[in-house]
């Protein structure tokens, strides 16, 4: 199964009528994703790629029973657009948009954190790459023609280590069931320990692929999770071994301040916690093959 999106999911775009809104929306389309309605605000009425436009997140999910999102509004609005999805019942929101202000997300989380948990939107990113799944949906940016099916999950803070590994599985005709870009802003929704405990009970995924970075410790909670629960293999990689302490990267993410958030420490803390550490980004596909 997929353990985020599949045909089911019926998607609307916020921010389509943008230039990377409507390139990615048309590929979302061809790939076969279930994409029912655009948000733009004082276009409602209107359509747009031949799918009609609404003026709220809340009127296209009374229209079109939609519940998953994916944002593209600028940075400046993209806190709103999140909180509006979440307010409408969207239950999964994917935010591409990244460099967004930390009080925005802070206000963010505390907002989505207000719901029953019941009723809470999962939200994946900001400055996701998305979510695919091969062969059941793609909501995200991923260059989806070397993305084949198969029973490696993918979780990746920076998306274009995620285009990386999928790529090389592709190489080597090794499949994925979902890749995951959990986006690499300092505050984000969802983070690698959730989705390794969705990983860990999908029948279709036989082991992951967790490309992390500094900045944080997302990661040494992932390796925690895995030497305690993982039922399934792990290979990790943390990019920004030669980064100095202290410095801001180009991710908003990747800054480092305290002890367990420079790669080298992360790498320790993974070891400590018997989690397979990969040290070089182009054997990612050769290092999988061990454990399938």
């Amino acid at each position: 199964m997929s353990i985020l999106v599949d045909k089911q999911n019926k998607v609307i775009v916020q921010g389509m009528l943008g230039e990377k809104g409507t390139f990615h929306t048309k590929r979302m389309i061809e790939f076969g994703t279930n994409v029912v309605a655009g948000v733009i605000p004082e276009k409602g009425g209107s359509e747009y790629l031949n799918l009609p436009i609404f003026d709220t997140v809340c009127d296209a999910v009374e229209q079109t029973g939609a519940d998953t999102s994916i944002i593209f509004a600028s940075s400046p609005f993209a806190g709103d657009s999140m909180m509006e999805a979440a307010d409408a019942g969207i239950r999964l929101c994917i935010c591409i948009t990244g460099r967004i202000p930390q009080q925005d997300m802070m206000r963010v989380k505390r907002y989505i954190k207000g719901f029953d948990e019941s009723e809470r939107m999962q939200l994946i990113g900001p400055g996701s790459a998305g979510i695919i799944s091969p062969g059941k949906g793609l909501v995200g940016v991923m260059p989806s023609y070397f993305y084949r099916e198969g029973d490696v999950g993918i979780i990746a803070r920076a998306g274009t280590l995620g285009f990386e590994a999928a790529y090389q599985l592709h190489k080597a005709d090794i499949g994925i069931s979902t890749s995951v870009g959990i986006g690499s802003e300092t505050i984000t929704g969802t983070t690698f320990v959730e989705l390794l405990e969705r990983f860990n009970t999908d029948d279709e995924t036989k082991a992951v692929i967790m490309l992390g970075e500094i900045g944080g410790l997302q990661e040494v909670e992932a390796a925690r999770y895995f030497r305690d629960h993982m039922k399934k293999p792990v290979i990790s990689y943390i990019a920004g071994v030669a980064a100095p302490k202290g410095k801001r990267m180009g991710h908003a993410g990747a800054i480092i301040t305290a002890y367990g958030e420079s790669a080298a420490e992360k790498i320790e803390a993974l070891k400590e916690c018997n989690m397979p550490i990969v040290s070089d980004p182009s054997i990612f596909a050769e290092s999988i093959k061990e454990f399938l």
